[in-house]
């Protein structure tokens, strides 16, 4: 196998990667992003911290220590202009793309076919490298949505393809039919987290959705579940979370399970029959 080199962001996933190329003796690198990948998932391992603006170094380092395939995991904040212009490599990406980097799939798509066009690096998925991480139809665990939610959820999901189209988000709130929030910048935990005061308690829960945007480079950002997202939803008040199967990653599955049937949420999957 090739040797990959793990671009590693916030989150569990980088983790996830990592135990992964150990269990199947693969060779690897981590370049972990300053301010965002957490220290203490890489324990006893060497890492590279990396930033924006000394991205083209990182890179050469990579390629110098024999890295053939690159994957990114975890969330990677956007790059402001003015950090990308420090780098004289992401000068040049910025001066090639112009104006056409108006959204997060818009920039990542370009980054990717850099990486693999101008760079010489093969760009692959998550799911090619951990088991079981994109999103299966049905229910995680025990619960499952009743009718109600399951409105909420084709709700949701509609309003997600919305928000896909103009390339701003990748989840909704909805309970009973209304629209209690939609995710911007500020990510899915941060969605949850103002959403909470305007979720009726005297209703039943509402429901997270996240679907991926139609057209997306699927090979990084898909969209994403974990068990903080569990915590926070249930801290919140909701109750079950639905994600798009095949086009989003559910991370920790069998943590996320145990702690959903714990505390009474459902985690349910959404297929094309829905």
């Amino acid at each position: 196998m090739a040797k990959l080199g793990i671009i590693a962001g916030a989150g569990k996933l980088p983790a996830q990667v990592i135990n992964a190329c150990t269990e199947a003796g693969r060779e690897f690198a981590i370049l972990a992003f300053e301010g965002s990948a957490d220290p203490a998932e890489f324990d006893n391992l060497p890492v590279t911290w990396i930033k924006m603006s000394k991205l083209s170094a990182a890179l050469k380092q990579a390629r110098d220590a024999g890295v053939e395939e690159l994957v990114m995991a975890g969330k990677i904040p956007r790059p402001s202009v003015l950090e990308l212009m420090r780098d004289p490599r992401s000068a040049k990406f910025m001066a090639k793309v112009g104006t056409r980097i108006l959204g997060d799939d818009n920039i990542l798509s370009a980054v990717v076919k850099e990486l693999e066009v101008a760079e010489g690096f093969r760009v692959i998925a998550p799911d090619q490298i951990i088991d079981g991480l994109l999103a299966v139809p049905g229910a995680y665990g025990t619960l499952k949505p009743d009718d109600t939610a399951r409105a909420d959820i084709k709700r949701g999901l509609a309003v997600v393809r919305e928000l896909g189209k103009l390339d701003i988000g990748q989840a909704a709130i909805v309970q009973n039919g209304l629209i209690i929030g939609v995710e911007g910048a500020e990510g899915t935990d941060a969605l949850i987290g103002r959403c909470a005061e305007f979720v009726d308690p005297e209703q039943q829960g509402g429901v997270l959705v996240k679907a991926a945007k139609p057209g997306q480079e699927e090979r990084v950002d898909l969209p994403a579940i974990g068990v903080s997202t569990l915590k926070a939803s249930h801290k919140c008040g909701l109750r079950g979370i639905a994600v798009e199967a095949g086009r989003a990653l559910v991370l920790e599955r069998t943590e996320l399970i145990k702690e959903a049937d714990g505390a009474g949420l459902f985690v349910y999957g959404i297929s094309n029959a829905d």
